[in-house]
């Protein structure tokens, strides 16, 4: 038994876009709050904006390797730290369209619906875009649910970019900028729009990260308290086994045993079912919330597709092009009924980058290649499953049971795409998909509703067999949709956290 014991009211396991952003809401109540991080706070430094540190050395990657179907090992794209994975993320930050809180049909099946609408989070919508810096403009997108405008005017396009939308525009379709979480872009003191912003930590902290936004204003709070290299094994109930009791963490080597009157898991889709796994007792032996069968199934992430189009006589000069969307084929293709996804543009893909998939040539080439390339991530949605899953194996290790569904969608996409680029004079279109072993916009593992025996949790985020239980990250989501999953994170944790602050907290 652990020797160190602590009690916090309030203990909020990760700190990403649901961690992060529930410490934010919940420092001025008062409440004494512990968060608890496995990683430690990723340093400002050269290598932040290093392609080969980043990309090649993997330098703020975990090491941990996880199982997959066959029993193969693979490294999964995650990262342990203070602000989760957003420290990496590209700062796209939209909200879910009002058609995905209904059921609908998809090409391959129905994507089922919610039990919230989106009228109940558009405030917290609202307020999350404030928190995050978003930049965007509503009325250009078809799309665009009737809204608040963006607390922020867009990020401008670049001069080339600028000429890629009129010529979009040419072809019938209805270009949107991109919805950006970034800190006043363009500044002297603020984010310098620069081409190493996906896949890499900010070094001057101008990204709208959970950790900037969230995690540092909330740590000025006197009544909060933030560990890192500390690990949640598992989670403990009394002996009725109808509420948790305390955590066991491996805190910097020494073990301790935390105990709290609120108790949020926000580790991510996959981690946060992993630990309620873990804690499987006598009260729960199939893990903890898990009376439904479903804690660890119906794990999604979207089918993307990394595409570019490439001309060798042009060289692209922007330096920051990921300002474009394209969503005319999120609810129907231009030849079928069905949802085909939505397109938008990345950031510069450096020659180190695209060496990781075919190392064997020269890095000049791949140099001389990417400079005339604009790219693009095509993305579709992706369908719950329940043969798609996380599971415990011995000493805890993590297997991802995972085929991505919803394809015929998806390869129509990339087809049509492919026909865009090619109409904007292209001469070859590049792709890339990382397929089954993609660990990006994981959701899903415990998903929310009303009934029991058909969710993990209830509309607000609480396991509905465990009193004090509340899980805040993608794991609630029952559908992915076809958009970056954060935003929708981070608006259902300011809802939860004005819930608890409601009913818990007074």
């Amino acid at each position: 038994m652990p020797a160190a014991r602590d009690h916090y009211d309030i203990l909020i396991i990760g700190s990403g876009a649901g961690g992060g952003t529930m410490a934010h809401a919940l420092a001025p109540t008062g409440a004494r709050l512990l968060v608890v991080e496995r990683g430690g706070v990723v340093p400002q430094e050269a290598e932040n904006w290093d392609p080969t540190a980043v990309w090649k050395h993997l330098r703020y990657r975990t090491r941990e390797r996880w199982l997959d179907a066959a029993g193969g090992t693979f490294l999964p794209y995650t990262h342990y730290n203070v602000g989760g994975n957003s420290k990496f993320w590209g700062s796209v930050l939209y909200r879910l369209r009002r058609e995905d809180f209904q059921a609908l049909e998809h090409r391959d099946g129905v994507s089922p619906a919610w039990p919230i609408d989106y009228d109940t989070l558009a405030p917290y919508y609202t307020r999350a875009e404030r928190l995050y810096h978003v930049h965007g403009d509503a009325s250009a997108d078809p799309t665009e649910p009737a809204r608040d405008p963006f607390p922020f005017a867009p990020v401008p396009h670049a001069p080339g970019m600028a000429a890629i939308v009129e010529r979009l525009r040419a072809q019938g379709l209805h270009p949107s900028p991109l919805p950006l979480g970034l800190i006043r872009p363009g500044e002297p003191d603020g984010c310098r729009l620069c081409n190493t912003c996906n896949s890499f930590p900010c070094r001057v902290h101008a990204k709208s990260d959970a950790e900037v936004c969230c995690v540092q204003p909330a740590l000025a709070h006197p009544n909060v308290s933030l560990w890192t290299d500390a690990y949640a094994e598992r989670l403990v109930t009394d002996g009725t086994g109808a509420r948790v009791e305390s955590v066991e963490i491996v805190h910097q080597g020494e073990r301790r045993l935390v105990s709290a009157d609120l108790v949020i898991v926000s580790c991510g889709a996959v981690n946060s079912a992993a630990l309620l796994l873990r804690s499987a007792n006598d009260a729960h032996p199939n893990g903890l919330a898990n009376s439904s069968g479903l804690v660890g199934r119906r794990y999604m992430a979207h089918l993307a597709t990394m595409m570019q189009g490439f001309d060798p006589l042009r060289v692209n000069t922007d330096v920051f092009q990921k300002t474009v969307a394209i969503n005319d084929f999120y609810f129907r293709g231009p030849d079928t009924p069905y949802p085909l996804g939505q397109i938008q543009s990345q950031g510069r893909t450096h020659g180190v980058m695209a060496q990781t998939v075919a190392p064997w040539i020269p890095l000049w080439a791949y140099d001389a290649w990417v400079a005339r390339g604009v790219d693009w991530l095509a993305m579709s949605e992706d369908l719950p499953n329940d043969t798609n899953r996380v599971t415990v194996e011995q000493h805890g290790r993590i297997r991802l049971t995972y085929q991505s569904n919803n394809a015929t969608a998806h390869r129509e996409l990339v087809r049509v795409m492919t026909r865009i680029l090619k109409g904007l004079g292209f001469w070859k279109v590049m792709t890339h998909s990382h397929g089954s072993a993609n660990t990006t916009h994981q959701c899903g593992t415990l998903c929310f509703g009303t009934d029991p025996r058909q969710s993990v949790l209830d509309p607000f985020c609480r396991a509905h067999d465990l009193d004090n239980l509340f899980v805040v990250d993608a794991s609630f989501f029952p559908s992915s949709a076809a958009v970056n999953p954060a935003l929708t994170i981070a608006a259902q944790a300011l809802r939860v956290a004005d819930h608890l602050i409601e009913t818990r907290l007074r």
